[in-house]
This record gives C-alpha cells, sequence and structure tokens, in this order.
C-alpha cells in the first residue's frame, strides 16, 4: 500500500521527485555525524497529486495560467488567487490524512512542529526558489497541522512563485509540492550562514548573520543581524547590530514579535567561540555537499541545530587550477566582446585557435595572469596594456597587487615579461612597415585560404574530417597571429594613441584621432554595415515585399521572395550579402551560434530598422560624409600645427600619423572576420558528421553535438556511441551557467574583484565609463538586451550589454552608444568611431542603471553619462 508520507530518516536523492528539493536536503543534514537536525517528515508531492487529481476547474485554472508570461501580471494574480482559494476549498484525501496523522503520533502528536513547503524545483543547483513557498512556525494539533499543509499545497500558486518559475523556463504543470512537518525547536538565537562570501563570493570566508529568537525576524527584514566572517579557525570581522526586535513562539502556538530590551540591543549574539563553533559546522555541511551552502540555524541551550540548507546559486565557479596555489584570472569575454556563455563545442574551438594560456569557468573563458604579476617588469607590462582596453580590469588588477600578500614578485626577474602565450617567445622580427600594399596583400592571402579550405574540406569525412580540421587550425593560428598582420594592428594602436597624445599636448586637442578614423579602408565590419543599407535600397521600390517582410515568420522567406515583383533582384541581392557576411552572427566566436547563413530572417528586422530610419544611398552619403569629416579635422590640425614652434616638423610629423592610422586601422576588425569564416566552414562539415549520428540514432538531436568538447565528438564519431547522461547534464550546466555574470577578474579564492574609474572632474550622480569615441550627444537611451529585440528610431542612444561585430547594421540609425563591456579597440569602440558616434564604454551596470526611454546626455570625449 502507497504510503504519503516519508520519514528523514528514509530519504535519499532517488526520493527528489517524491520529497523536493529542501526535503532531500533535510534528509542528507539529519544524515551527517554529530550534526543536530530537529526531526521530522515529508508528506509527498504524490499527496499533492491525489488531493488534486480531480479537481477540474483546478486544472481548467491551471491550463489557463500556463499560457501566461511573466510579464502579464494582472492575469498571474487574478488567476493565481483563485487557484489558491479552491486548493483551500478542497478536502485532504482520508488515506492522506490517515498517513499524516500516524507519523505525528510517531513523533508526538503533542509537540510544535515547523511545517515548510518543498518544492520539486526548488534547492537545486539551477535555481534555489528560496522564499517562494510559505513556511508556518509553532504549529500545535492534528488539525491545525493538517490545515497548515494544505496552506502550503497553495503557496505552490502564490504569484511571486509563478511569476519566478516563469523566468527561470519551469512548466507550471510540471512543478509539484512536498509539505515538510519538523519538529520546533525554541531558539534563544538564530540566523543564516553562508559558506562562501555572499558579497565577494570569496569561498575561503564565511559569512554568518545573527539575531536574538527566531530566525524569522531576519528574514522577515524586521531586524539588522549581527554579522561574523571567519576564514579557517580565526574570526576576521563582526559588526554587531542594533537588534530592537525578536520573534519569539507562543505557548499556544504561532509566533509574535516582541521588543528586545534596551541592555540587550547591543549585545553580541554569539560569543566568539560559539562563532568558530558554528563555522566549522558550516564547513562540515559544505563539504558534505561538495558545494558552497546558503544554511539556517538555531541556537538552543549552548547547542546548534541546522534546520535548512541549500546550495548557493548565484557564485560564479572558480577556474580549475592544477595546484593549490592563488591565482588570478581575467576573463577574455570582456576583451572579446562576447560575455555570454559558451557551449562545449564553441569552447573547444576557441580553446584550440588561441595561444594564451586559458581557462575556463561558467562556459567562458580566462586567461591566468599570475605569472605576469608576479613579475616586476611583467607587471607592469600586463597593467599598461589592460589598462589601456578595460581601465576597470586594471583597477581590480591593482588592488590585488596593492595588498601584497596574495600574488608575490618573485626574487629574480628572470621571467621578467612572462608572455600570455602557451611556448617560446616568437623569433624576433625585422621591422615590418604595415603600409596598403602589406593590408591589401594579407586580406588576399586570406580570402584565398578561405576557398582553399571550402575545395578541401568538402572530399573529407569521419575522422578524416577531424584529423583535417586539427590541422587547418595551424593553417588558421599562422595567419591570425602572423608577425605582418600583428604589425598592422600595433601601427594602427600606436598611431591612434600617438595622435591622441601629441594634439592634445600640442593644441589641447582631446581624442583626436576618433574623427580621423571614420570612413577608412578596409574595415570589413563597417562596410558590412553600409551593405545592408544597399539592401535596404533593393527593396526600398518594392512595397508588396515591403509588407511581407514584415509579417515573415519562416526562413523559406528567401525562396518565397520570387512570388513578388522585383523578387528576383532581391534575392540576389540578398545572395550576395551572405555569401559575403553570411558567417557572422551575435556571439560570433561559439562556434555554436546560429549564423545568418543558417536563419536569414535575423537580417529582417535590421533591413526594416534600415528601410524605417535611413534614406535612399544612405551608404555613400555616410561613407562620403565621414570621410570629408576627417579629412577637414586633418587639414584644421596641420594648419594649426604649422603656426607652433617647431610647426613644420610637427605638422610632417602628425601628417605621417594620420596616414598611418587612416591605412591600418580599418584593418582591426579583418582578423575576427577570418576566423569566423573559417569557424563556419568547419562547422558546416562537422554538421554533416552530426547528421549521419542523428540518422544512426546516436544522438536524438543535431543540436546535442553542440555539447561535447571536439575531441568527445570526434570519439562520438569513430565508436557510434553516445553518454546521453552527459549531454543532459551538460544542458542543465548550460541553462544555469547563462543567467551567471562572469566576473572581469576572479581569484583562485572566488574572489571577484571590482574595479572602479578614479576620475573627479565628471559630473556629480553621473555614471562613469571608458570614452572611445568622442562628441557630447543628448537623445533617447534604448536598452537592448538582444540584437532581435532592437526596435531604434533615428538618433537613438543605443544601451547594452556589448556589441559584436553582428550588431554593426544597427549602428546606421543610431547616434551614439553605451555599452557595458569594451575597450579602446574592441568591436563598438572601432564602428563608433569608423561612424563619427559618441561612445563610452565599460559603464557597470548600464543597463540596469539606465531605463529604456530616458532621455540622456552621453559624453564620449570625458567618459560619462548623464540621465536627464
Amino acid at each position: 500500500m502507497k504510503s504519503f508520507v516519508i520519514h528523514f530518516q528514509e530519504i535519499d536523492w532517488t526520493k527528489l521527485p517524491l520529497v523536493g528539493g529542501k526535503g532531500v536536503h533535510l534528509a542528507e543534514l539529519s544524515k551527517i555525524q554529530g550534526l543536530s537536525v530537529p526531526a521530522g517528515f515529508c508528506v509527498t508531492t504524490e499527496a499533492y497529486q491525489k488531493a488534486f487529481e480531480n479537481h477540474d476547474t483546478f486544472h481548467q485554472l491551471l491550463e489557463q495560467l500556463t499560457k501566461l508570461n511573466g510579464e502579464e501580471h494582472t492575469q498571474i494574480r487574478t488567476l493565481s488567487n483563485q487557484i489558491r482559494q479552491h486548493m483551500m476549498k478542497a478536502e485532504i484525501p482520508p488515506n492522506v490524512e490517515e498517513d499524516v496523522t500516524h507519523a505525528l503520533a510517531q513523533l508526538g502528536a503533542e509537540h510544535a512542529y515547523a511545517i515548510r513547503s518543498s518544492a520539486t524545483a526548488e534547492d537545486l543547483p539551477s535555481a534555489s526558489f528560496a522564499g517562494q513557498q510559505d513556511t508556518y512556525l509553532n504549529i500545535i494539533g492534528v488539525s491545525s497541522i493538517l490545515r497548515h499543509i494544505q496552506k502550503c499545497w497553495a503557496s505552490l500558486y502564490t504569484e511571486r512563485a509563478v511569476i519566478y518559475r516563469l523566468q527561470n523556463g519551469f512548466d507550471q504543470k510540471d512543478v509539484s509540492l512536498s509539505v515538510i512537518v519538523q519538529q520546533m525547536v525554541f531558539s534563544n538565537a538564530s540566523g543564516v550562514m553562508f559558506t562562501a562570501d555572499p558579497m565577494t563570493s570569496n569561498r575561503k570566508i564565511l559569512s554568518i548573520n545573527a539575531s536574538f529568537g527566531m530566525g524569522e525576524a531576519l528574514v522577515s527584514g524586521i531586524v539588522s543581524p549581527d554579522s561574523y566572517q571567519v576564514r579557517g579557525a580565526q574570526l576576521i570581522d563582526k559588526m554587531i547590530a542594533d537588534k530592537k526586535k525578536a520573534v519569539y513562539c507562543l505557548e499556544e502556538g504561532g509566533t509574535k514579535t516582541q521588543p528586545i530590551e534596551p541592555d540587550w540591543q547591543k549585545v553580541q549574539t554569539l560569543t566568539d567561540s560559539q562563532i568558530i563553533e558554528l563555522a566549522q559546522i558550516g564547513r562540515q555541511i559544505e563539504d558534505h555537499f561538495s558545494c558552497p551552502q546558503d544554511i539556517e540555524w538555531c541556537l538552543v541551550d549552548n547547542t546548534f541545530h541546522i534546520v535548512q540548507s541549500r546550495p548557493i546559486t548565484t557564485l560564479y565557479p572558480i577556474p580549475e587550477a592544477a595546484d593549490q596555489e592563488n591565482h588570478v584570472y581575467v576573463s577574455v569575454g570582456h576583451q572579446q566582446m562576447m560575455t555570454a556563455a559558451m557551449k562545449p563545442l564553441g569552447l573547444s574551438f576557441y580553446l584550440l585557435t588561441t595561444p594564451a594560456p586559458m581557462r575556463t569557468a561558467g562556459r567562458r573563458l580566462f586567461v591566468d595572469v599570475t605569472q605576469q604579476l608576479a613579475s616586476k617588469e611583467g607587471r607592469v607590462m600586463l597593467l599598461n596594456t589592460l589598462g589601456k582596453s578595460d581601465p576597470l580590469i586594471k583597477d581590480a588588477l591593482i588592488t590585488i597587487v596593492d595588498r601584497g600578500d596574495f600574488v608575490k614578485l618573485l626574487p629574480q626577474d628572470y621571467s621578467a615579461i612572462a608572455p600570455l602565450r602557451k611556448g617560446p617567445m616568437p623569433a624576433a622580427q625585422p621591422p615590418i612597415e604595415p603600409g596598403p600594399s602589406l593590408i591589401s596583400e594579407l586580406i588576399n592571402k586570406s580570402q584565398a585560404s578561405i576557398e582553399l579550405l571550402k575545395q578541401q574540406i568538402r572530399t573529407k569525412s569521419g575522422i578524416d574530417l577531424f584529423d583535417f580540421i586539427q590541422e587547418d587550425l595551424k593553417e588558421l593560428r599562422r595567419e591570425l597571429f602572423a608577425p605582418e598582420s600583428m604589425a598592422v594592428i600595433k601601427a594602427a594602436m600606436d598611431a591612434s594613441a600617438w595622435l591622441n597624445e601629441h594634439m592634445a599636448k600640442w593644441l589641447g586637442e582631446p581624442n583626436a584621432a576618433d574623427t580621423l578614423s571614420q570612413s577608412v579602408p578596409n574595415n570589413i565590419t563597417s562596410e558590412m554595415g553600409l551593405a545592408l543599407l544597399d539592401v535596404a535600397d533593393a527593396i526600398r521600390p518594392y512595397p508588396e515585399v515591403i509588407d511581407y517582410l514584415q509579417n515573415v515568420k519562416e526562413d523559406r522567406f528567401l525562396d518565397e521572395l520570387s512570388e513578388f515583383e522585383g523578387g528576383a533582384t532581391i534575392k540576389q541581392v540578398l545572395d550576395d550579402f551572405l555569401h559575403k557576411y553570411g558567417m557572422r552572427c551575435s556571439g560570433e566566436i561559439d562556434l555554436t551560434r546560429t549564423r545568418w547563413s543558417e536563419k536569414p530572417s535575423a537580417l529582417i528586422p535590421l533591413i526594416l530598422s534600415n528601410l524605417k530610419n535611413s534614406a535612399p544611398h544612405a551608404s555613400q552619403l555616410m561613407f562620403e560624409q565621414g570621410r570629408k569629416e576627417a579629412v577637414r579635422k586633418e587639414r584644421e590640425l596641420l594648419t594649426r600645427l604649422q603656426s607652433l614652434p617647431d610647426g613644420e616638423q610637427k605638422m610632417n610629423e602628425t601628417k605621417r600619423m594620420i596616414d598611418l592610422l587612416r591605412n591600418t586601422i580599418g584593418y582591426r576588425e579583418y582578423p575576427k572576420y577570418f576566423m569566423v569564416n573559417r569557424y563556419f566552414i568547419y562547422k558546416q562539415a562537422l554538421l554533416k558528421e552530426a547528421k549521419k549520428l542523428e540518422q544512426a540514432k546516436v544522438i536524438h538531436h543535431l543540436e546535442d553535438v553542440y555539447y561535447l568538447t571536439f575531441d568527445e565528438l570526434r570519439e562520438v564519431v569513430q565508436t557510434k556511441e553516445m553518454n546521453e547522461e552527459i549531454i543532459r547534464k551538460r544542458k542543465e550546466e548550460y541553462t544555469l551557467y547563462k543567467k551567471l555574470t562572469p566576473p572581469r577578474v576572479i581569484t583562485s579564492d572566488g574572489e571577484i574583484i571590482a574595479g572602479a574609474y578614479k576620475r573627479e572632474s565628471i559630473p556629480v550622480h553621473s555614471i562613469p565609463g571608458l570614452p572611445v569615441s568622442a562628441g557630447v550627444i543628448e537623445g533617447r537611451a534604448r536598452v537592448v538586451l538582444s540584437i532581435e529585440e532592437a526596435d531604434l528610431e533615428a538618433g537613438d542612444i543605443l544601451v547594452t550589454a556589448y556589441t559584436d561585430p553582428s550588431w554593426t547594421p544597427l549602428f546606421v540609425s543610431i547616434k551614439g552608444l553605451v555599452t557595458e563591456v569594451g575597450g579602446l579597440m574592441t568591436h563598438g569602440a572601432v564602428i563608433a568611431r569608423e561612424y563619427g558616434q559618441p561612445a563610452v564604454v565599460g559603464v557597470e551596470k548600464a543597463t540596469t542603471l539606465i531605463k529604456d526611454g530616458q532621455q540622456i546626455r552621453l559624453n564620449g570625449t570625458e567618459g560619462y553619462i548623464e540621465i536627464l
């Protein structure tokens, strides 16, 4: 006969569907030797399902609820209220009531109990759901306990719980509720303990919050608790709060909030020795669960009782190291303008491409810079290099260096300039003159290499394909890091820096290189934005096609264009665009991302935006306007220099640097275009192999291969065997990790170091950032989190997390740019300068501090934003 009740000692992880995450964790806690966990049992999810299986109105309302999205708050509120009312009116099934009554008799029906909800989607690694369902304390008597079990069931459909599930992708019909019935402990003090510092994420610092009475006072926010921090066995910090209230249990049941006597309000809740004892318990629990924990505890007569423990789901993972030494890691995504999580296949390709000592964490890439920081010369070089691209990273690293104890200088500077590369330093090269002919030669060579790869890869399949790709990756690395290519990019950066420095010094002209960089040759990315304007021009004369595009949902639209007047011409124009740029997409350094060639409909919003916001022939007009602005600025600077002391020499030096800048700065975007071009060719060949695996039923879905590394996929192709559990687990991890925000700098302790801008000259209440494209403008802020959501009007200021080349078509509509990520030479900065748009990047939390639709002033010269 089925039982609707399971006691803690009978529960293990296989019972998760029956007792929920909180129930399993409590049962696990009760098995830890030496730990005091109040006794109890779980009323299973089967009891919940039994109670409502034949409740037609409940299921009808639930069906309506599943059709809503997280933004429809009014409808959610109405439906969730109706569902709870019907649940409270329903009768508890007699066999459920019988099992609960029997379990209470075993534990002592006369005792007081805490009644807690435990959802099947609660306290999981991917979502904690903490506080989403209700808890009731000090409940006495069988009938009252049964009534509160029913209240817990109903709390599954509070408005906050429903919205939380919608936001986290949980189907409302797939979630069930177990109810925990646990003996009450009447605490003198209580609180929460985090085995990793919730403010800094440092795994070696344990944080404890404590207050008098029941923990409800702390959870509900009616009291400011004491705060203690412990490292190892040492109490390193404590803050004693002014605790004016506490929650205590009443003899007849329930709780009461009452004031604390004045003499006790500033008394330390726990003694120092109790703090250390509790911290040791916390580490014991953390070791048991093998991850940092959020723990609820109570103190009764000098004994600590643990009433809950759940994983801390908000911590960013630490990159793995091969030793126990201190390490410092810098985010690659903040340099590459791609801070989103990557799938394993995409990560492995990037790792096979880069020569840098990479580590992965949270499905993102990090570089271990410990060796550079340990060298006096390497430290200076690293800080100068990163300082130019991202001042927040530089400031964070300086914070670590200034501590003096985390990364110590080597006794001898034998590794003076420790390279951010694997393998030996390249041999010294003779000086390279980065003129226009060299750039043309580099581009032509790369294009020939791409065409050769397309021909050769067609004949490869099976293991031969993997061997071929592995060998071809060497060619990719050779071209990406060729001395000639690096020399061009370095010349562009040096020329830009020289012009900004000397024009400011000689003429008081800040950021002169920004204007001089407009409409330069050989910028493959800005040319792409202009090319999409030409696509809009091809469509503009045909209103039927425009109307069709406004309603397209499928990617077959290219084939359907032939049904309309002008359709064949338009299709040819789009095919030409996709032939040159179809390998691009948002987050393109991740090989697994869907490319424009794979989903051409992704271009439709961009084309429609161009039709709405741009005049005919806008590409030529825009390029010519930028070129004239650069020429005008050049003439102005040279004229002013001529009148200075040594003016002739200064003018000649400046003219040479301007020519160097304009000849080289456009090439900065080309190597990435070359890389993603090659990645797309690899991807198309690998997907043919994946199709064979799908047809042979080795994998269920084509995209399952994205959750394997390059070597793992090779093994599956060879053996025709696949571990489905690996795919399932990695999909869950990806769902978790993509919600996390990667830090710019993280240590091997898990501590996230946040840098800050140190500028006194910017206005009070303004939002600081890195100025990368000069000018001051005012306009409407459009906060856009994904390119698919972009709905821009001409003259808007784009505010987003980051941009990569796929965002370039939007730049032709906007007049300014704000990003959370970026540096002087990253994509958004380069294109903003090319198009003559003021830009500020590296603005912490820009997409939350600035609200969509607000009027803002953007100062791209000084580097700040004012909300008007």
